[in-house]
């Protein structure tokens, strides 16, 4: 369903619950869950929205910072997984590693992150985050517990659970 705007809205079926048509849909394929056409539809409109409006919300949050949203995504996972190899980071980011060191030349020229060699293989090149880095991967990592509050507090007590549980069944799958 579209939105006034031209952009993807909720379906009707979202607030009542029942899909518009019957027909099978293949769209999960032969070992997922099959949803018929008018569920399909209506899951396909509601993660469209939810990303529209998540990748809305970390421009937001990024936006007046001094980085890029890849540079973000860059800190958040070396914040989070501490120190990786180059190509181990690229492979994470879903980026060649020609992409990734102007992304790493652009946080190490920020006093973000630093390239480190490795003192048994020196052809081995590590990045990690700088003390500032780590600031900011702190400060980020609390605006998204703070989203996730929100997102939550619109939730029904266990609720919370069975989200974070069909969220990471989803990230699996991709």
């Amino acid at each position: 369903m579209r939105r006034e705007d031209g952009r993807a809205g909720l379906a009707p079926a979202v607030a009542t619950g029942y899909p518009e048509s019957t027909g099978r849909s293949n769209a999960s394929g032969p070992e997922g869950a099959q949803l018929d056409a008018g569920a399909d539809r209506v899951l396909t409109d509601v993660l469209v929205e939810f990303y529209e409006k998540l990748s809305s919300w970390e421009h937001g949050v990024v936006r007046g910072k001094g980085v890029t949203l890849p540079q973000m995504h860059a800190v958040e996972i070396l914040g989070a997984q501490g120190p990786l190899r180059m190509k181990e980071l690229a492979g994470r980011m879903g980026v060649t590693t020609g992409t990734m060191t102007v992304v790493v030349d652009k946080l190490e020229a920020r006093g973000l992150a630093e390239r480190r060699r490795d003192a048994r293989d020196r052809r081995v090149v590590f990045v990690e985050l700088t003390a500032r880095g780590s600031e900011y991967f702190a400060e980020h990592d609390r605006q998204h517990r703070r989203l996730t509050a929100e997102i939550t507090a619109a939730l029904e007590p266990g609720e919370a659970a069975i989200l974070a549980a069909l969220l990471a069944k989803a990230v699996r799958a991709l």
